[in-house]
C-alpha cells in the first residue's frame, strides 16, 4: 500500500495508485483562521509557518505540503522596534529602519517601506543585475533586489541566504518521511511582471521583445539555482508559479514566444535532477494547454473550471492527459467556499472519475483555498478519494 509520498509520485508518473492523492494549496489567510499562529509569527518565523503547514496537512489528510513562503531569519526580531495588535487580531510590525508591515488576521502581509521603492523603467534595468526576485521576502521587492531590510549588493554566488531554506527543513522534520514536500519558485515571467508592474511589463513584450527575452533569460538562471537549492534541502517536487500567464494577459502566440523558452530551460534542468516540476497558472488556460506542455513540464496545476477559468477536465484529459499530470480543477469559490460538504463530495467524486483515467491526477482545489472555506469541506476530499478507490 502506498504512503502519501509514494502515492503522489506514482500519480505524477501516471502509475497505478491505491487511491487518488489529495493535496490543496491553502491561502495564508486560511492558515491564520484555522491555527493558533499569530499573523506575525506565521509570516515572519519559519517555526510558526511550518507548524501551521503540518497541522492543516494532518487535519485534512493531504498527501503533500506546498511550502509557498521562504524561510525566515531566526534573528528577525533584532530589526523590530515594536509590534502592535488591534481588536480584530491584525498586527503591525514597526521596523527599526522606519518600514512597517501590516499583518492582517486573515490575509497576506502588506509591507510599507519608509521610502517608496519605485518600479524601474525598462531603460533602467540591466539584465546582468537580475537573478531572482522574491515578493514574499521581508522588505518586499526592490531593484536591484536583495533579501532583507538592509541594502547590499547581492552577488550570484552568495545570493540566497541560508535561512531561506529553514521552512523546508522544519517541515520535512515535522511532517516525517512519508509526506511529500513541494517547494515553490516564481517563474521568470511572473518576476518580470512584478518588476515593472503588469501593465508596463505586458507593454514591454510588444515594444521591446528582445530586451524582454534577455530579462526572462536572466530570471531563468535564478529560478534554476533556487530550485536546485530547495531540492538539496528536501523538496520532492517543484511548483513553478506562473499565475498570470493565461488568457487576458498574453495570447497563445505570446505565450509560446515569451513564456515557453525560459520555462523550458528551467523545467529541463530541474528534471535532470530527477525531480518532478509542474506549473501553476490561474484562470483562462483552456486555449494553451498544448503550449504549456511544450515547456516539458510534468504537470499543470489549477485548471480553473468555468466560470473562473476555461478548463473542462474531460477535454483536458483527451488533449494532453497522456503527457502531463493534472492537479486541481475543483472550483475554490462556488464549490469549496460556498458549497456544503455534501456538494463538495459529489463534485470531488465526479472529478475523481474523470481525472483518474490513466492515473496522472491529484485531487485539489483549482487555485488556493479561500481563507474562510469551511474546514469540513476540505475534510471530505480524502473521504471522497477513499470512497472512490473502494468503488473503482
Amino acid at each position: 500500500m502506498d504512503n502519501s509520498k509514494t502515492r503522489l509520485l506514482r500519480a505524477m508518473n501516471h502509475e497505478p495508485v491505491d487511491r487518488v492523492p489529495v493535496m490543496c494549496q491553502l491561502a495564508i489567510g486560511h492558515y491564520l483562521l484555522n491555527t493558533d499562529a499569530s499573523p506575525s509569527e506565521l509570516w515572519f518565523t519559519s517555526e510558526g509557518f511550518a507548524d501551521a503547514l503540518v497541522a492543516l496537512q494532518q487535519r485534512y489528510r493531504f498527501d503533500g505540503i506546498l511550502i509557498n513562503l521562504p524561510g525566515r531569519d531566526p534573528d528577525w526580531r533584532k530589526d523590530i522596534d515594536r509590534i502592535e495588535k488591534d481588536e480584530r487580531g491584525d498586527e503591525t510590525v514597526y521596523w527599526k529602519n522606519g518600514d512597517r508591515s501590516w499583518c492582517p488576521h486573515d490575509d497576506n502581509v502588506h509591507h510599507f517601506p519608509r521610502e517608496s521603492h519605485h518600479r524601474p523603467g525598462l531603460e533602467d534595468v540591466d539584465p546582468q543585475r537580475l537573478y531572482y526576485d522574491d515578493p514574499h521576502c521581508v522588505g518586499g521587492l526592490k531593484y536591484p533586489f536583495y533579501y532583507g531590510l538592509h541594502p547590499h549588493t547581492a552577488n550570484r554566488e552568495e545570493y540566497f541566504p541560508d535561512y531561506l531554506f529553514r521552512a523546508t527543513k522544519l517541515v520535512c522534520e515535522k511532517a516525517g518521511p512519508e509526506v511529500a514536500i513541494h517547494g515553490e519558485i516564481f517563474s521568470p515571467f511572473t518576476q518580470m511582471m512584478e518588476l515593472f508592474g503588469y501593465e508596463d511589463g505586458l507593454v514591454a513584450l510588444i515594444t521591446h521583445p528582445h530586451r524582454s527575452l534577455d530579462i526572462l533569460a536572466a530570471y531563468a538562471q535564478g529560478c534554476i539555482d533556487y530550485a536546485t537549492r530547495l531540492i538539496e534541502h528536501g523538496a520532492d517536487a517543484i511548483l513553478m508559479s506562473s499565475a498570470f500567464a493565461g488568457g487576458g494577459f498574453v495570447s497563445p502566440r505570446q505565450y509560446e514566444e515569451f513564456v515557453v523558452p525560459c520555462e523550458f530551460e528551467v523545467v529541463s534542468t530541474i528534471k535532470e535532477k530527477g525531480v518532478k516540476v509542474y506549473t501553476h497558472t490561474c484562470g483562462d488556460i483552456g486555449d494553451r494547454l498544448e503550449s504549456m506542455a511544450l515547456t516539458g513540464l510534468d504537470g499543470i496545476d489549477t485548471l480553473d473550471p468555468p466560470p473562473l477559468g476555461s478548463v473542462d477536465l474531460e477535454d483536458a484529459k483527451r488533449r494532453i492527459g497522456d503527457r502531463v499530470f493534472f492537479k486541481g480543477n475543483m472550483d475554490p469559490v462556488n464549490t469549496l467556499l460556498k458549497g456544503s460538504s455534501e456538494t463538495v463530495k459529489k463534485d470531488a467524486l465526479w472529478r475523481l472519475k474523470v481525472g483518474s483515467v490513466g492515473s496522472g491526477y491529484i485531487l485539489s482545489s483549482a487555485c488556493s483555498v479561500a481563507p474562510r472555506t469551511p474546514p469540513e469541506n476540505l475534510m471530505v476530499l480524502a473521504e471522497a478519494s477513499e470512497e472512490f478507490g473502494e468503488a473503482s
